[in-house]
């Protein structure tokens, strides 16, 4: 399975506004859209890490580029890029006329922070020092974001390590969190090994630890050795005839 490790920066919006507090911005009062000013983005498993900017291409280049490695992915790894970065993404391949790339799957670890664990907050950087596996590239703040679009060399050295070092994070905290994704795509299906495999990393080094039982079925449960995930077969270990005395009983 390919996955891709992605993440991206956006210019702010621009607007006029008469005050700083709970302001209903009108779509006459938009000066400017918001668009993507770099991404960064890793095969998982691979050393290369690349990025692109608007300051290093022209946009609709810098788009072609990620459109290309997201063609390419079976699923991209993300972290709140299915209500932002991918939607941001699909907006700029519309504006600049790109046909839309061949679907991934979303492995997105905000929702996984979300659903499965409850830190005092959400945010990537929160999450990672708090596991000990570093924290983000310190800089000057939204001043950083003005001074890239003013086109300052020295300004975009900083943009790109910040936003690289955001893809490292990601994909320490991907490998973490690994085990507790319970929507995670199927590595069965995508690796056809031949041997029965963890969905969730691949290995076949499974350790058959009990059964997972629903009201009239029960499957043979395993752990994977390697990441710790719990998986279980796709086949009941329960006899059709005794599944339909156990649905009787249940009817009563």
């Amino acid at each position: 399975m390919k996955l891709l490790l992605l993440d991206i920066e956006t210019a702010p919006n621009l607007v006029h506004v008469w005050g700083l507090y709970q302001q209903n911005v009108g779509v006459n009062q938009i000066i400017d859209s918001g668009y993507v000013m770099c991404w960064a983005a890793k095969w998982y498993g691979e050393k290369e890490l690349v990025f692109d900017s608007i300051h290093r291409s022209r946009p609709k280049s810098m788009l072609g580029r990620v459109h290309k490695l997201i063609g390419q992915a079976d699923a991209l790894v993300h972290y709140n890029g299915t209500s932002f970065d991918v939607p941001t993404l699909n907006k700029e391949f519309l504006i600049y006329g790109l046909k839309p790339p061949a679907p991934a799957k979303q492995i997105d670890l905000y929702r996984v922070a979300k659903r499965q664990f409850r830190f005092p907050s959400k945010k990537l950087e929160y999450i990672a020092k708090s596991l000990g596996l570093g924290e983000k590239t310190r800089h000057e703040g939204h001043e950083l974001w003005i001074k890239c679009m003013a086109k300052d060399p020295e300004a975009w050295e900083r943009m790109e390590q910040y936003n690289r070092n955001d893809v490292v994070l990601l994909e320490r905290v991907y490998q973490r969190m690994l085990p507790w994704i319970n929507q995670h795509p199927n590595h069965g299906v995508y690796d056809e090994p031949g041997i029965p495999v963890c969905p969730n990393c691949g290995s076949g080094h499974l350790q058959r630890r009990g059964f997972s039982r629903t009201q009239v079925n029960k499957y043979a449960r395993y752990q994977c050795q390697e990441c710790g995930s719990w998986t279980k077969e796709a086949g009941s270990e329960l006899a059709k005839e005794d599944r339909q005395l156990i649905m009787r009983r249940d009817i009563g």
